[in-house]
């Protein structure tokens, strides 16, 4: 099994000590000797595997190491210290770190998802080879995956295309990505890849033929032109094109550009030359031609793209790039051990390679300051998958920003200082609103002033990049300190009072080490502050706070469980009169004590779970509610399987929040909604910000969700409203 890697790594790899590589191939083959993978396959052959991947990508000797032996911590006796004094600190530093990544599952729960996300991005920036390691590892998973059951398969499928596909086109490895992408596509929506493959296979000879004449017609024009070169006709892959499908709502045949023509010459001057000439020959599509030669990707892609019209009214997509520049968009990352054996210094090549990373250091940077783990994981992945738009200063100096992007986000990408002193933008020469959304090719200008008061609270739901947000809050948080602490104090006490507690008698014990570690708070001054911020919702808190301290009190033995459930359904067979019928039943009996957690508010057709608590009943939750997520992780021995039943008659109040534009008649036209739809107005609440912004906070009596979900597509299509979300803890 060895030759096929050693020959792989003589083809693409260079000064790899082969005798590190047979070493640590020798010992991974006794470690993983009594073990088997699930399709019967004796185990030392994943390994081997995945270290053909990173030889295929050009890695070095301890990455292809370490590739072999990545699994050896993890699943046997071998120690950290064992494999360093075998090998070297190197190769076990790289091996421990995707051990580490190798308990990261996807899960539904935001939370725990968002602290194994986390420590991937600590691993990454300690050594970017643990998640090229990890990235081939998940490959060759992917490539046998029809060996898993059915329901692994599917979660594996979408972990992939949440975060690793994603943190390989970061990296700008697009070989990996494509085929991750292909595989997780095939097992995450079986039927449409399947129906997808069949159709583009009954049209491929027409399809080949089509692209072979304009290859040929190409080539001829370039040959005349004296270029050198090699084109050929790369098929679009198979998610990509579904993607094409479901975003702009077409059908496969309404898709011209299924296969994108690939031209590779020698420099950056021939690049511009064949755009001349490929020009002359085809009618380009004006907006469609793009230069990442001139303003590169922030993943290192460097390429022409251009879609122009031929023969037939078909319109296809051509690239155009150098040799050198195939290289880097085929293996990204990865080529600075490929190909560092180039002309630059070893200095140029470690400052290069930094500049490369300056993402995920942004990344982290904002990371720590971002407690809430739904807010990470959203700007977590608006940072993976977002598309990049290209500015430029007055200079002429080229600033890459994700689409959406505002000048408030462009004046902290320059510098913080200049975030913080802005009082207004200009583009092209003309002054804009600081919430204007910046395009690809526009010329900004921020106007700072030295007597500014610093940011806008509003300026928070303005910025679109993470980095941005990160250093608003920053300023704000040293410049108004005292009075983010009395805000928040003062918000908390009126919580506290509208729940009926003292922070005495729920801040106590395990229970509030554990939300204290959950929001990272470290003292009141934290906590007030954060309050006072908007980092953390007052009302989350306490509701937190109580739940916490009610599991608590509540640790009771399982045998004491029993006698509670049991005595609860001798209850039930007193007059259903007395009782309230929300038509819920616990373990298929009806006429149990429940109650509907106020935290995330059930309604009928929303997945729903129980959970025990003494003196009250059996507490009905959503299953996506944090305080539930926290309650199973402190005793899951607790939880009910509930559903609802066959009730009718009965309401439920629901929450929703809803964010508009700050305009007169709104809140007549939001009650005029809800009135026309029959429905009983619980609670009304409105909040205006400085940003013009209305927050409307809304309970109604409902029958259940659909009704619900009616009603808030009713009110999303009212002039001015921005956004219409359901409320949970």
């Amino acid at each position: 099994m060895i030759e096929t890697l050693l020959k792989k790594i003589e083809d693409n790899c260079v000064n790899v000590d082969i005798e590190i590589i047979k070493k640590a191939y020798n010992f991974a083959e006794d470690a993983h000797k009594e073990q088997r993978r699930e399709s019967g396959e004796p185990y030392i052959v994943h390994p081997i595997d995945v270290a053909e991947i990173l030889a295929e990508l050009g890695m070095d000797t301890s990455t292809i190491a370490a590739g072999l032996l990545h699994d050896v911590l993890e699943d046997t006796p071998c120690s950290f210290k064992e494999m360093s004094e075998i090998f070297n600190e190197e190769i076990a530093t790289l091996v421990d770190g995707v051990t580490k990544l190798g308990k990261f599952e996807y899960k539904t729960k935001e939370e725990q998802q968002a602290d194994n996300v986390r420590k991937m991005l600590l691993a990454m920036a300690k050594d970017i080879r643990v998640i090229i390691i990890k990235l081939a590892d998940r490959l060759h998973n992917l490539r046998t995956l029809k060996f898993v059951p059915k329901e692994k398969q599917k979660l594996k499928a979408k972990e992939t295309l949440d975060i690793y596909a994603p943190l390989a086109h970061r990296l700008g490895m697009s070989k990996i990505k494509w085929e991750l992408e292909d595989l997780a596509f095939r097992y995450l929506h079986e039927e449409e890849y399947y129906t997808l493959v069949h159709d583009i296979a009954e049209k491929r000879v027409e399809r080949e033929s089509y692209i072979s004449g304009i290859i040929d017609e190409i080539k001829k024009s370039l040959e005349d032109s004296g270029i050198d070169c090699d084109i050929d006709g790369r098929p679009k892959h198979f998610y990509s094109i579904y993607r094409k499908m479901v975003n702009k709502n077409k059908s496969l045949e309404q898709i011209f550009d299924l296969t994108a023509i690939r031209i590779l010459v020698n420099s950056v001057k021939d690049c511009y030359g064949v755009l001349g000439i490929v020009h002359t020959i085809y009618k380009p599509i004006p907006g469609r031609f793009k230069d990442y030669i001139a303003m590169p990707k922030p993943n290192m892609y460097q390429s022409l793209h251009t879609t122009v019209i031929g023969a037939q009214g078909k319109t296809f997509e051509i690239q155009i790039r150098t040799f050198d520049m195939h290289k880097t968009a085929e293996y990204g990352i990865a080529a600075h051990w490929k190909y560092k054996e180039g002309n630059d210094s070893v200095e140029d090549k470690e400052k290069n390679f930094e500049q490369k990373l300056v993402w995920l250091r942004d990344m982290l940077e904002w990371q720590k300051e971002t407690s809430d783990a739904e807010e990470f994981m959203e700007g977590f992945k608006i940072d993976l998958f977002s598309d990049e738009i290209f500015v430029f200063t007055p200079k002429g100096v080229v600033i890459n920003l994700s689409s959406g992007s505002t000048p408030i986000d462009f004046a902290y990408r320059i510098h913080t200082d200049v975030g913080n002193k802005c009082v207004g933008a200009k583009v092209n020469g003309k002054i804009v609103p600081l919430d204007y959304q910046l395009k690809t090719g526009e010329i900004v200008e921020i106007i700072t002033s030295s007597s500014s008061k610093g940011p806008s609270m509003n300026w928070l739901s303005i910025a679109k990049s993470n980095q941005a947000k990160s250093k608003i809050r920053n300023w704000f948080k040293k410049a108004k300190k005292d009075e983010n602490i009395n805000r928040g104090k003062e918000l908390l006490e009126k919580e506290l009072k509208k729940q009926s507690v003292t922070f005495a008698a729920i801040a106590k014990g395990e229970a509030y080490e554990r939300v204290q570690k959950r929001y990272n708070i470290h003292n009141m001054e934290d906590l007030y502050s954060s309050i006072g911020l908007g980092n953390i919702n007052a009302s989350n808190i306490v509701a937190r706070l109580k739940e916490e301290t009610i599991a608590e009190k509540e640790k009771i033995s399982p045998e004491a469980e029993n006698r509670y459930i049991e005595e609860q359904i001798a209850k039930g067979e007193r007059s259903a009169k007395n009782i309230k019928d929300y038509g819920i039943t616990v373990k298929g009996e009806s006429n149990l004590m429940v109650r509907f957690a106020r935290c995330c508010n059930p309604v009928p057709g929303d997945e729903i779970q129980g959970y025990i608590t003494k003196g009250r009943g059996v507490s009905v939750h959503r299953t996506d509610c944090s305080n539930l997520q926290s309650l199973i992780a402190y005793d899951p021995n607790k939880v009910l399987e509930v559903n609802w039943g066959t009730a009718k008659g009965a309401s439920y109040i629901a929450e929703i929040r809803v964010k508009a534009e700050d305009r007169k008649g709104i809140l007549s036209d939001i009650t005029m909604v809800i009135t026309d739809s029959n429905l009983y107005l619980n609670s009304f609440n409105a909040n205006s910000s400085k940003g013009n912004e209305a927050i409307i906070s809304i309970k109604v009596k409902i029958d259940s969700v659909e009704q619900l979900k009616e009603l808030m597509k009713k009110i999303r299509r009212l002039q001015g409203v921005t956004d219409v979300f359901r409320m949970n803890s």
